[in-house]
């Protein structure tokens, strides 16, 4: 398989501590290696509905941390899927339509509908890599199942990511994010490709719709996380809608009784966690 060209981004960035900050739902900023990358943006406010297709929709509990014109300069997004908790109509709107969009290919295709004018389009194992001087992004799509059959033929497909970042050649952190899945043998193929993680965002919530389980709940997390052993792990997207039906307090409950040899972060939406990837930073 075929993987797309490198992307060349412009130098002049200001040095910025390496960090995750959580905003909400699945909804992070990454900043390692002078890149600002923006995961599925999310950015409906407590009270408004998210559209999931089929006349289904889910209404949001929480509020967003940051609103989009507080978000630092980004220079990519990733999106694991096209649905209205992950890309909803205010980062349709108000996102800059010019920035690339790293996502599998029906997100892709979509974005293009509503004027993004830079999609990537991975098929799984395919590779985004991004540059800054020195330094370098790898974006691969990994495999994902965001529900079981026959309903899964009826919502959209989903991608897993790893980002792999460097500088001068020298390896800084291996990142997983799982995006909206379930268990499935997809997350042992990927502990195959992608050994040595060193954090993993993981998709949590137990998502149901008409009592099928669309995403992991706390115990499908914590065998996620075993199978995949990263070094560190923070929980995302499990309370801020009415679809979502594990809370995180079930995953903690199962982490702790399983005595996982990964250290979990639970950050708070507007909380930011500060990396150790061996670079300088304010």
């Amino acid at each position: 398989m075929t993987d797309q060209l490198p992307i060349n981004l412009p130098e002049g960035r200001p040095a910025r501590a390496d960090a995750i900050t959580f905003i909400g739902t699945a909804t992070t900023v990454i900043e390692i290696a002078g890149f600002a990358i923006l995961t599925d943006p999310n950015f409906l406010h407590q009270g408004d509905r998210a559209y999931l297709g089929l006349g289904l929709s889910t209404k949001r509990l929480t509020e967003p941390a940051l609103s989009i014109d507080q978000l630092p300069t980004v220079d990519f997004i990733v999106l694991s899927h096209h649905h209205g908790d992950h890309f909803d109509r205010i980062a349709a709107r108000d996102l800059d339509h010019d920035l690339p969009v790293v996502t599998e290919p029906h997100a892709a295709r979509k974005l293009r509908q509503q004027g993004f004018r830079s999609p990537i389009g991975l098929a799984t194992w395919q590779s985004q890599v991004f540059t800054r001087g020195s330094a370098r992004v790898t974006v691969t799509s990994v495999p994902a199942k965001h529900a079981p059959r026959p309903l899964g033929y009826a919502l959209p497909p989903v991608m897993g990511s790893v980002l792999d970042f460097s500088r001068d050649g020298q390896r800084l952190l291996r990142l997983y994010i799982t995006g909206d899945t379930l268990l499935h043998d997809g997350i042992g193929a990927i502990a195959e490709h992608f050994s040595d993680v060193d954090l993993c965002l993981i998709h949590l919530g137990g998502t149901r719709i008409a009592g099928i389980l669309l995403t992991m709940d706390g115990r499908q997390g914590v065998e996620a996380l075993r199978i995949i052993d990263p070094r560190e792990a923070i929980p995302v997207h499990y309370d801020d809608y009415t679809l979502f039906k594990s809370p995180l307090s079930d995953f903690r409950q199962a982490a702790e009784r399983a005595g996982l040899p990964t250290r979990i972060h639970y950050l708070d939406r507007g909380e930011t966690y500060r990396l150790n990837t061996g670079t300088t930073g304010p």
